[in-house]
């Protein structure tokens, strides 16, 4: 089993909670050793890995310029949570707590009381209550009563399922291109005496996917990233702590590697239902089915894919604290077996999703470097003032 992700100290969900533990909003703890500040921003970009950054480090010359001048003390790298993706990820920075515990396990999970597998990141289903489903506060919930709270994204993420459950708190500040979003930004925090503002930008994991993380198309993405940022240090309030971060990396899978694993009967026995995504795969058997039956069907593929794969038990995955600690109604949301790739490998059920799902290029959910490991930047924004940005 690879090493959970770290949890508590130096992964995902402690970033908002350290920023707003910054500012001096209490009941948080800043573990990972930010700057007093009145003004915070926290810039998640969907899909920006640690190892990508560091590989095409040529296509972001201000972002470089941050991680030349070092950080004190606050950690560059951390981890993201488990599944590495966004579901996940955007949960545990939104709540500051591991899937365990906000129960968003997985891209689509099974919902146990609908006996049905159920969407978490844009098409969730009617009859889940996103409040419900993820009942803890949200570090915006705990901080709104002190400091201003700001989320700036697409408009259409103003009211949706995810931002319900796990982002919820504060305003919402809409623009349709980073231009737009950057200004909005601006000017939402030039107004506020301390702030604590959500910048999320998505361009670059929906190139990733469309078409590898390896294309000139990512990396286009990559330098409108850098862009994006280097007009934040300039706009923000002068001495505002900017954090760079990512909810997970990916890697780019060949179209041959792209497994229909619904075609081979051995590797869907006694399994229910299915779900997770291509390279974290929840297996959930039927009612009933005893410890032989999870054997069984581990060693299946373990005998099909060998080493290219981790597969283990739901009570594995818990007792290694890949989760972190599980609240009692997340449990049956896992698999009762889980399959994640450690190769270049997706796994796909096509009796469940799309034939045109299996041209997805970059890929992520699983346990391996690349997709686990994302980094974390930190500097003080320059402003209107003209002087030059503090690095730390």
């Amino acid at each position: 089993m690879p090493a959970p992700p770290a949890y508590g100290h130096r992964s995902i969900a402690e970033v908002l909670s350290s920023a707003a533990a910054s500012l001096g909003v209490p009941g948080l703890e800043n573990r990972l050793k930010l700057p007093a500040a009145k003004h915070v921003c926290v810039v998640l970009a969907d899909g920006l890995g640690r190892q990508l950054l560091k590989q095409k480090s040529a296509h972001t010359p201000f972002l470089r310029s941050v991680l030349q001048s070092g950080q004190g003390a606050v950690p560059a790298g951390l981890d993201a949570a488990f599944p590495s993706t966004t579901a996940a990820s955007l949960a545990s920075l939104g709540t500051g707590l591991p899937a365990g515990q906000h129960g968003m396990v997985g891209y689509d999970v099974l919902d146990p009381d609908q006996d049905r597998v159920v969407n978490m990141l844009n098409n969730w289903d009617d009859g889940v209550d996103p409040h419900q489903w993820q009942p803890l506060p949200t570090v915006f919930e705990r901080a709104a009563g002190y400091v201003d709270v700001s989320t700036v994204g697409l408009p259409r993420f103003s009211d949706s399922a995810l931002t319900q459950a796990a982002l919820r708190g504060g305003r919402f500040v809409a623009g349709t291109t980073s231009h737009a979003r950057t200004a909005a930004a601006a000017e939402t925090m030039a107004g506020a005496e301390s702030s604590l503002m959500y910048f999320y930008v998505h361009e670059l994991d929906k190139a990733g996917h469309r078409y590898g993380c390896q294309s000139p198309q990512w990396e286009h993405q990559l330098e409108e990233l850098d862009a994006t940022v280097r007009r934040l240090n300039a706009t923000l309030p002068a001495g505002t702590t900017v954090l760079v971060t990512g909810d997970h990396g990916m890697l780019d899978v060949p179209e041959s590697q792209r497994i229909d694993y619904s075609a081979e009967p051995e590797l869907i026995a006694g399994v229910r239902h299915t779900a997770g995504e291509p390279r974290m795969v929840h297996l959930y058997l039927e009612d009933g089915a005893d410890d032989a039956g999870r054997r069984y069907l581990l060693d299946a593929w373990r005998t099909r894919f060998g080493d290219r794969i981790w597969s283990f038990t739901r009570e594995e995955a818990v007792a290694a604290g890949l989760f972190g600690e599980v609240r009692g109604p997340v449990g049956p949301r896992i698999g009762d077996v889980m399959i994640a790739a450690r190769d270049a490998l997706a796994f796909y059920d096509t009796r469940r999703v799309p034939a045109r799902a299996l041209e997805v290029v970059g890929q992520h959910g699983s346990l391996t470097k690349a997709e686990r490991e994302v980094p974390l930047l930190c500097f003080q924004a320059e402003g209107k003032t003209g002087k030059k940005a503090q690095r730390r």
